[in-house]
């Protein structure tokens, strides 16, 4: 018991698993008692539960993204980049940056992509990698990128991180592992160690919300492969589509509207609703433009889901304002911002 909570720094349930599998059988109690007796528990606090829990119901439906913060080694600052299977909570990626920009961000998810296949959907926050919030731009050209591997992107609520509950998690037990076994010196070294914290993280590491079972237990690759060159976009037939200028403007009604820099030179299929215009680019709502205000802002999500446009009846309603069956799952992944 002492070895094991010296080496993983784990409470008494999830060593109860391991011990199990070693033959000795005993209640959690006896083992929290033995820790405490050797002074390896301290007088800590209990964490109250979320009000509020979603889980996707197979693997890859939904991964979540995010940055862990910022070490200072000797040789620069080491970014963690953390990637989530909402199921399984098995981690795909977990790689230390040099520098927490769209490229870098790119290349390690290129990397995961190639090795466990695309994903539904994704879940972020409002980093400027793949949002940018200056003059209510919306997408990046990441952004961009992972809608034409058809993934759904979807945004966390500003200044809400529960949002992303799940890799928040995985950060907070990520930074108590660095703490334990000492943070690496240099950029060299933070490769090896996130590869062990990981690989102990999916397949050794019993997960309480998992029912005591592993990551590696529940998760398996995606059957949809990575494209380097995603196929051209077929929207449905009669739809109105325009192509964006080379600064992202739609010419439209004699005038330009602002639309989205990431997307400029593409095709995008125009709606009209309640005086509005709405814009999709592939499966993803993109934009509205109210005609009568003149005023454009980013409404940023997925067709399929139907987050906040709804066409029943024949008629398409307005995405402004959450519909009125919204779970506390969309709410929170709803956009515009």
């Amino acid at each position: 018991m002492v070895a094991l909570r010296r080496e993983y720094g784990w409470g008494a349930r999830k060593l109860q698993v391991l011990l199990i599998e070693q033959g000795q059988s005993l209640p959690v109690r006896t083992i929290h008692r033995v820790l405490k007796r050797h002074g390896l528990i301290g007088e800590e606090g209990t964490t109250p539960a979320a009000g509020q829990r979603f889980e996707r119901e197979a693997p890859n439906e939904l991964w979540q993204m995010d940055g862990k913060g910022e070490y200072v080694v000797r040789d620069g600052t080491c970014y963690p980049l953390s990637i989530l299977d909402d199921h399984s909570r098995y981690a795909v990626g977990l790689y230390p940056l040099r520098a927490f920009t769209a490229a870098e961000v790119n290349g390690c998810l290129v990397k995961t992509f190639e090795r466990y296949g695309v994903p539904e959907a994704m879940l972020m926050d409002h980093g400027a990698q793949w949002w940018s919030s200056v003059n209510g731009y919306g997408l990046t050209w990441l952004g961009v990128r992972l809608i034409e591997q058809g993934i759904s992107l979807h945004f966390g609520r500003v200044r809400h991180p529960q949002t992303q509950g799940k890799v928040e998690r995985f950060h907070r037990t990520l930074a108590e592992a660095i703490k334990r076994e000492g943070r690496p010196q240099t950029l060299a070294e933070w490769g090896p160690a996130l590869e062990r914290f990981q690989q102990i993280y999916n397949e050794r590491r019993p997960h309480e919300a998992l029912g005591m079972l592993r990551p590696a237990d529940r998760y398996r690759p995606s059957s949809k492969q990575y494209q380097a060159q995603p196929p051209q976009w077929e929207y449905p037939q009669g739809s109105e589509v325009r192509r964006l200028n080379t600064q992202g403007f739609l010419n439209y009604r004699g005038r330009r509207w602002f639309v989205s820099e990431a997307l400029a030179s593409r095709w995008v299929r125009v709606e009209h609703l309640d005086g509005k215009v709405l814009l999709s680019y592939r499966h993803m709502y993109v934009r509205e433009i109210d005609l009568a205000s003149e005023i454009t802002r980013p409404v940023v999500f997925p067709r399929e889901r139907q987050r906040g446009a709804d066409v029943r009846g024949g008629v398409l309603r307005s995405p402004s304002g959450l519909p009125s069956d919204a779970t506390p799952e969309r709410k929170n992944s709803y956009c515009p911002v």
